[in-house]
């Protein structure tokens, strides 16, 4: 019995900053986001747009679609948490209107727990083949005005659907995974910005993918070859690219750039003008590798690198279904990328400097431009949401 990917939709905020404004604001040459880490723009929320309206914003078309009848598992993936103690995955199930028979728990594990979700939801459907779970990832990437990591700023949030006998991708039941206590990339508590050690992460990124990815081969008795396409974490795309060629090196398999941009770019398009989507990072690249390439993916197969800071990594693999294409949300999702709306830095900057109030007041916050949810404001430490759709 094949397990895996259902149905699989994205969603971003509808604003962005074009990295060309902030390398202006910052006195630098555009081409060190643009070539440099191979980003153009990074979304950014409104004050109404968090990680739940995010996220019941990716999984909409799902309800609109009546793909979440039969859902009894949701599991919430961030690392943007809300909550010290609800789970965000309850407000999204209230949002969805699912049924009550629903276990939802909120994981964290930094970018990697969108695939712990993912793995988890597998051996839930394993056991009980003719029901569904439902995966959302999402997160909102922040770090410090003028902070070497502001420019792989960005937000996102993907939901996927996982059954039996699935339409879009099958997991294969093989994975290599690595955990090892690092401090590469953190966030605690008292701060709402994350802190990273840039290059070490980077090495650490490389090091759990090779660790990885022995343990898959040594499962598997695979080899590069064996795979059509990959899908890395993004934090920004040159780290997809360098991984990969890192990876070709190691196994003594070294691979031009032109190869590596037939593997990769399909699904570097989205990432590139979002952002970093943290756990749902991944899952962004798979989503736009099946909307954009150019080839009929049908019995292909995918290498799928995980990772989380801190760190945890996994290197899996999939394959593409026949009839995958009818069941895509592709147009949604150029539609909602094509029709955002720039800001200016000025813009970007107050947008930033504007806090949650933590004082426990009565706010309601301004409609700005989302998905069909928002953040309407805050009463007596509640957050309250309110759905737009009619």
């Amino acid at each position: 019995m094949n397990i895996g990917i259902d149905r699989l939709s994205f969603y971003t905020s509808n604003y962005y900053v074009d990295l060309k404004t902030l390398a202006e604001a910052r006195s630098v040459d555009p081409d060190k986001y643009y070539i440099g880490i191979g980003q153009e723009k990074m979304g950014i929320p409104p004050p109404d747009e968090d990680v739940v309206t995010l996220a019941a914003s990716a999984a909409y078309p799902l309800m609109r679609d009546g793909e979440l009848d039969g859902v009894e598992l949701l599991l919430f993936a961030t690392e943007s948490g809300i909550d010290q103690s609800k789970a965000a995955g309850i407000y999204v199930h209230g949002l969805l209107e699912m049924s009550p028979r629903c276990r939802t728990v909120e994981l964290k594990q930094a970018c990697y727990s969108g695939t712990a979700a993912l793995q988890l939801a597998i051996g839930f459907v394993a056991r009980n083949p003719g029901k569904k779970a439902l995966v959302i990832s999402s997160d909102i990437a922040r770090y410090e005005l003028g902070s070497p990591g502001e420019a792989t700023q960005g937000c996102g949030a993907v939901a996927m659907l996982v059954s039996a006998n699935p339409r879009l991708v099958a997991i294969e039941p093989e994975s290599g995974y690595y955990t090892e206590d690092v401090m590469d990339f953190w966030r605690p508590n008292y701060r709402s910005e994350a802190l990273v050690d840039g290059k070490y992460s980077t090495m650490v990124y490389i090091h759990a993918l090779l660790e990885s990815w022995k343990q898959y081969a040594e499962l598997t008795d695979r080899t590069l070859t064996d795979f059509d396409r990959f899908c890395y974490h993004i934090p920004f795309t040159k780290m997809a690219e360098k991984a990969h060629q890192k990876l070709s090196r190691k196994l003594k398999s070294p691979i031009e750039k032109a190869e590596i941009a037939g593997l990769l770019e399909g699904s570097l398009r989205y990432s590139r003008i979002t952002g970093n989507c943290y756990a749902g990072s991944m899952y962004v690249g798979l989503a736009s590798l099946l909307d954009t390439d150019g080839e009929d993916l049908t019995n292909k197969r995918i290498g799928l690198y995980s990772y989380g800071s801190g760190c945890v990594g996994e290197f899996f693999s999939g394959v593409v279904q026949p009839g995958y294409r009818e069941v895509l949300y592709a147009d949604q999702h150029r539609n909602l990328l094509e029709n955002r709306t720039e800001l200016t830095y000025q813009q970007y900057e107050d947008i930033f400097n504007y806090g949650v109030p933590v004082d426990g007041g009565e706010y309601v916050f301004p409609q700005y431009k989302t998905g069909p949810f928002r953040f309407s404001g805050i009463s007596q430490h509640k957050r309250e949401y309110e759905s737009l759709v009619d």
